[in-house]
C-alpha cells in the first residue's frame, strides 16, 4: 500500500471547482485515497479471478487462490501450480488457463510489465489486452490500481456506471453524451472522479 498518488490533491481542488457533485463526494469521504499494490502480476490476477462474479465471491475465491500460493503470488510460484490444483479453489477452466499464461509470459519475458510505465493509456490497455482473460475494463483496473494513472474513465464498470446514474439523477445506463460530458469535465483527473464515485456506493474503497 502507499500513499495518495501525487496529482490526488490537486485533483480534488480542480474537480471540486468544476462540480458540485464532486464538490459534495469529495468533502463527504475523507477516509482515503487510491493507492497501489506496485505488483502487475498480483493485480492481473485478482483481475481475472474477479471477472463476472460477485465481490463476495471473488474475494473467496481469491483467498483460497492466495492459500495455494503459500502466500507468495508471484509467476514462479503459480507457474509451478497445476491446472487441477488452481481449479479446486474455485476458478473456470477460462480463468486458470488466463493466470497460467501470464505466469509463463512473465517467466519468458513475453509480456514486460516494466514497459507500460512509457506507454500512454490507450498503448497500455492495447498492451495488456494481449493477454489471455484481460479485456478493457481489467486492463483500465491495472491502470488505475498498479499503475495509479490519473485519466481513467472505466465505461464498461457497471458500479461506475450506477454511481453516475444516483449522484446525476439519470437514468440507467446513463446517456453517452452525458458521459462523454463529464469525461470533459473531469479530465485530466477522471480517476480521481471515478474513485469518490464508486466510494459513494461502497463502504469499503475498492481495492486490486
Amino acid at each position: 500500500m502507499s500513499n495518495a498518488p501525487q496529482y490526488w490533491a490537486k485533483a480534488k481542488k480542480i474537480l471540486s471547482k468544476r462540480d458540485k457533485v464532486m464538490r459534495k463526494l469529495i468533502s463527504s469521504y475523507k477516509d482515503g485515497n487510491l493507492v497501489t499494490r506496485n505488483d502487475v502480476f498480483f493485480s492481473l490476477c485478482k483481475s481475472i479471478i474477479g471477472q463476472q462474479i460477485s465481490v463476495a465471491a471473488a474475494n473467496s475465491v481469491f483467498l483460497k487462490f492466495k492459500k495455494k500460493c503459500n502466500n507468495k503470488i508471484n509467476a514462479k510460484t503459480v507457474n509451478k501450480l497445476s491446472f487441477s490444483s488452481l481449479k479446486s479453489c474455485g476458478l473456470s477452466r477460462q480463468k486458470v488457463k488466463g493466470i497460467k499464461d501470464l505466469a509463463k509470459r512473465i517467466l519468458d519475458k513475453t509480456f514486460k510489465p516494466s514497459l507500460i510505465r512509457k506507454m500512454t493509456d490507450e498503448e497500455a490497455i492495447e498492451y495488456l489486452s494481449g493477454l489471455k482473460q484481460i479485456g478493457r475494463w481489467s486492463a483500465e483496473m491495472i491502470l488505475l490500481f498498479t499503475f495509479n494513472r490519473s485519466n481513467i474513465w472505466p465505461l464498461q464498470d457497471i458500479g461506475l456506471l450506477r454511481a453516475i446514474s444516483n449522484n446525476y439523477n439519470k437514468k440507467y445506463f446513463p446517456p453517452k453524451k452525458f458521459l462523454d460530458k463529464l469525461y470533459k469535465k473531469f479530465t485530466p483527473y477522471c480517476s480521481v472522479a471515478t474513485w469518490y464515485l464508486w466510494r459513494s456506493i461502497d463502504n469499503e474503497p475498492i481495492q486490486y
